[in-house]
Parts: C-alpha cells; sequence; structure tokens
C-alpha cells in the first residue's frame, strides 16, 4: 500500500510540474510574441520565477521547450535569449508553409461545416480589428484565422506542423504589419480567401493563399533587409582576465634578480 501511495503522489507531482511548465510555455510564448521580451534579450530566470511565484524546474523545462518551438536559443553559461528575426529564418518558415498551407486549406474547404465556416469568418474579423489597432494580438489572431481554414480538413499531423509553423511566424507577421498600410493590404487578401473558401472554390482558395503568402515573404525579404543584424544568435567572445599582480611577490623576484 505505501509503495503504491508512493507511486500514485510521485505521479501526480510530475502532473503537478507538467501542467505548470505548460501554462509557463504559454505565458512566456505569449510575452516573446507580443514583443514583450525583444529579440536578443536574456531571459533572466531568477526574477522571472520570483515574479511569477514558481520553482525553476519547470520554469526551465519551459524554457527548454520554447527553444524547441524555434523562439529561444541557449548558450553555456549566458542563459537563454530570444531569437533575433532574420532573412534565413524567415524563408524557411514560409517555403514549408507554401508547400503545405494552400493545399491543406483547398483540402478543407470542402470538408467545413456551417459552425466551422461561422468559426473562420468570426477569426477574420477578430483579426481584421487587431490588425487595425496595432494590437500586440495580431499575430495569435493571424495563427487562428489561417489554421482556422485548414482544421476541417481533418488532417491532424498536417494542422499540428501549420501550428508549429505559425508560431515562429508569429513575430515575422506583426514585423510585416509594421508599415501602416501593410494592414489593409493584407485585410483584403484574407477577405478574398474566405470568401474563396466559403463557397467552396478550392482551386481559387490555394491560389489566393499562394500569392498571399508570396506576397508577405516578398515584404519581409526587404524589410529584414534593412533592419540592423542581431549577433545574439553566436555566442560573444569573452575576453580571458587578466590575471592579479601580487605585488609583494614581484618585490621580492626582483630583489633577487639584483
Amino acid at each position: 500500500m505505501r509503495r503504491g501511495f508512493w507511486l500514485t503522489e510521485r505521479y501526480r507531482m510530475m502532473l503537478d510540474v507538467r501542467t505548470i511548465s505548460d501554462r509557463l510555455v504559454d505565458i512566456i510564448r505569449d510575452r516573446i510574441l507580443s514583443g514583450e521580451i525583444p529579440p536578443g534579450v536574456v531571459i533572466r530566470q531568477d526574477s522571472l520565477a520570483t515574479e511569477l511565484q514558481i520553482s525553476k524546474i519547470p520554469l526551465r523545462e519551459a524554457l527548454a521547450r520554447l527553444e524547441q518551438d524555434g523562439l529561444l536559443v541557449s548558450h553555456p553559461n549566458r542563459g537563454f535569449f530570444v531569437r533575433s528575426l532574420c532573412t534565413g529564418e524567415a524563408e524557411e518558415v514560409f517555403a514549408l508553409r507554401l508547400k503545405i498551407e494552400p493545399d491543406a486549406a483547398a483540402f478543407a474547404s470542402k470538408a467545413a461545416n456551417d459552425q466551422e465556416r461561422e468559426e473562420a469568418s468570426r477569426a477574420l474579423r477578430s483579426l481584421v480589428v487587431a490588425a487595425a489597432a496595432h494590437e500586440t494580438s495580431v499575430g495569435a489572431l493571424n495563427r487562428a484565422f489561417h489554421l482556422a481554414l485548414v482544421r476541417p480538413g481533418g488532417r491532424r499531423v498536417t494542422t499540428n506542423v501549420l501550428r508549429g509553423l505559425h508560431i515562429i511566424a508569429d513575430r515575422y507577421v506583426r514585423k510585416h504589419l509594421e508599415p501602416y498600410d501593410r494592414y489593409v493590404r493584407a485585410e483584403s487578401e484574407h477577405q478574398e480567401i474566405l470568401d474563396a473558401w466559403l463557397k467552396p472554390n478550392p482551386r481559387t482558395v490555394k491560389k489566393l493563399l499562394f500569392a498571399h503568402l508570396e506576397h508577405t515573404l516578398k515584404d519581409l525579404r526587404t524589410q529584414l533587409a534593412d533592419a540592423p543584424a542581431l549577433k545574439i544568435d553566436e555566442p560573444a567572445k569573452v575576453p580571458p582576465k587578466p590575471r592579479p599582480v601580487v605585488r609583494g611577490t614581484l618585490t621580492k623576484k626582483r630583489a633577487r634578480v639584483r
């Protein structure tokens, strides 16, 4: 009985740590994607653990998971840093989206029911409001809209892969919408995609979504090329500390030489 009780308690504690870690992933991810923790900034684990009133064990687990998601990078003896935006990552993420997302949305348009069509329409309305107000939630709402076009297809693996790509792409979406008039074009393109998706017209959905992603990537190439590069992803070379000079010892040695 004692052994069984001990195993049950240990399992419960493991679940508690996992639940806390899951919540921490969401909290820290939201801060990164909203820009509250900017690129190149180290995650202060002591202050963050104190602020959130949690231990460092689930915090370190959450940070490791965010590194796997591509949002953080870790360096020995330096900690976790928010990854900087770069053209190479944008190219990779959008190349994968271009290969997967247009086909997945076109397929899902034929399978969507009335409730799923309403969810997609509602997601776009929320995105339009947030983008016009330049709210920090625009990345997450953009992700919600795009995934609403894919999820009705019932392809779980495809949806999960795209969800991961969209999480990485969130900061790039916010960067893309920085110019004042950019969200107007994005709104128009999104509405055209949704209209074709609701009909449904799979061929048009595929064509419009492919063009939309291409336009976004083209704009990002220009924006990221003009932005100053952060080298935080590469550990900085720390100069060696100067060796302390012990004056008494040197005096004795000089005296002996004389």
